[in-house]
């Protein structure tokens, strides 16, 4: 990042969407207001649900054409607002750069809640408004702790609104997805499953 310093005593210039891009890969964290605001620091049960997800993503949306990107990539909202999702998709009439800031707005946007109310809050408030003005139209949330998985659609009016809300079950009519089918129940078990082996002695 370049320095900041100023000679009159006026607050530093905050980081560009560049500079936030050219970060060495091991300077984690999302540019919110000019500034590089720390991660969340994801356990294994977060990270199953999105290797979990993403996997049944991509199976049904590769053979079409599609693209599935990782936490990695980095979406530039506007200038000095930079978000990292969990993981995104793109549906065949359209595809990410393949290198560097992708200005291009996925189709799709999936976040797993973490428990902490901050990161809680960062998923279900500030991203919203991020990735509603980004132009992203699925935004997909899963809640391991509530066990709730939810789909939220892009409007006209450019604020989201809930297409699915639902618990359980085998969910095969996915908004914005014909012909994908998530067992819900099958996550919950592998979390399940998980969670037995880690119990405290």
């Amino acid at each position: 990042m370049a320095s900041h310093a100023v000679p009159n005593g006026h607050p530093a210039r905050g980081m560009t969407l560049e500079e936030w891009a050219s970060l060495p890969e091991d300077d984690d964290g999302e540019l919110v207001g000019g500034q590089l605001a720390e991660e969340e620091l994801p356990d294994f049960v977060h990270e199953l649900v999105v290797v979990w997800l993403t996997s049944a993503l991509r199976s049904w949306l590769a053979p079409r054409g599609g693209f599935v990107g990782g936490s990695e990539a980095k979406l530039a909202i506007r200038e000095g607002q930079g978000r990292k999702a969990d993981a995104l998709a793109y549906f065949p009439e359209r595809r990410p750069p393949a290198r560097g800031l992708i200005r291009i707005p996925p189709d799709l946007v999936l976040e797993v809640v973490s428990p902490s109310p901050r990161d809680g809050r960062r998923d279900r408030v500030e991203k919203i408004s991020d990735y509603a003005a980004f132009g992203v139209r699925w935004y997909w949330l899963l809640d391991p702790e509530l066990r709730t998985f939810e789909v939220l659609e892009l409007g006209a009016d450019g604020r989201y609104a809930h297409a699915l809300a639902v618990a359980g079950g085998v969910q095969s009519s996915i908004p914005g997805c014909e012909g994908l089918s998530i067992d819900l129940d099958e996550l919950w078990r592998e979390i399940d499953r998980l969670s037995r082996g880690t119990e405290p002695a």
